[in-house]
């Protein structure tokens, strides 16, 4: 399958993965804005109000222009949509690295009215079938250590991320 084609994903009968176009940009941002605001939340809840505005909160801002480059770098990443009965109810970004054989998936959300349904784990089933496809021997994915990522942690988990490399991010106030 080609990155201008779309497939049936596994999961919901119904969900259909297909590249992105600049037309569902406001669609995603609402799925994103929607789907990190529990992260942001446990973000805040984790370093205290004063250290997320000093250390963190600029970044979660301008995550939107994240999704936005995502979308307008056609040559480094593809930006998949989920579809559910023609609504778009999720997205992912994956690059495939030719030369080292290695495939990433990136931001990606599901709208949390559809959360718990299979569409995660269809979008990255989708992804890991389409980087075999492609030849990429590996598959990475990053995700956050906090509570409010539980749910990522789980659903990568569940497609087989089991091996990982933790880290910790240290902050304090000057």
């Amino acid at each position: 399958m080609t990155a201008g084609e779309a497939g049936r994903a596994p999961g919901p009968e119904g969900l259909v993965l297909r590249p992105a176009g600049r037309a569902d940009a406001a669609r995603l941002h609402e799925i994103r804005e929607a789907a990190f605001a529990p992260v942001f939340a446990s973000f805040r809840k984790v370093l205290g109000d004063e250290l997320y505005e000093l250390a963190q909160a600029g970044d979660d801002r301008a995550q939107g222009a994240l999704l936005d480059s995502l979308l307008a770098a056609a040559d480094t990443w593809e930006v998949h949509v989920a579809e559910l009965d023609g609504e778009i109810v999720g997205f992912l970004a994956l690059r495939m690295d030719r030369a080292s054989r290695v495939g990433e998936i990136g931001l990606n959300a599901v709208d949390p009215v559809h959360a718990g349904r299979g569409i995660g784990t269809a979008m990255y089933e989708w992804a890991l079938a389409r980087m075999r496809r492609a030849g990429m021997r590996a598959a990475t994915v990053g995700t956050g250590g906090d509570p409010g990522h539980a749910p990522a942690r789980r659903a990568y988990e569940k497609v087989g991320f089991t091996v990982g490399i933790p880290s910790i991010w240290l902050i304090r106030k000057l």
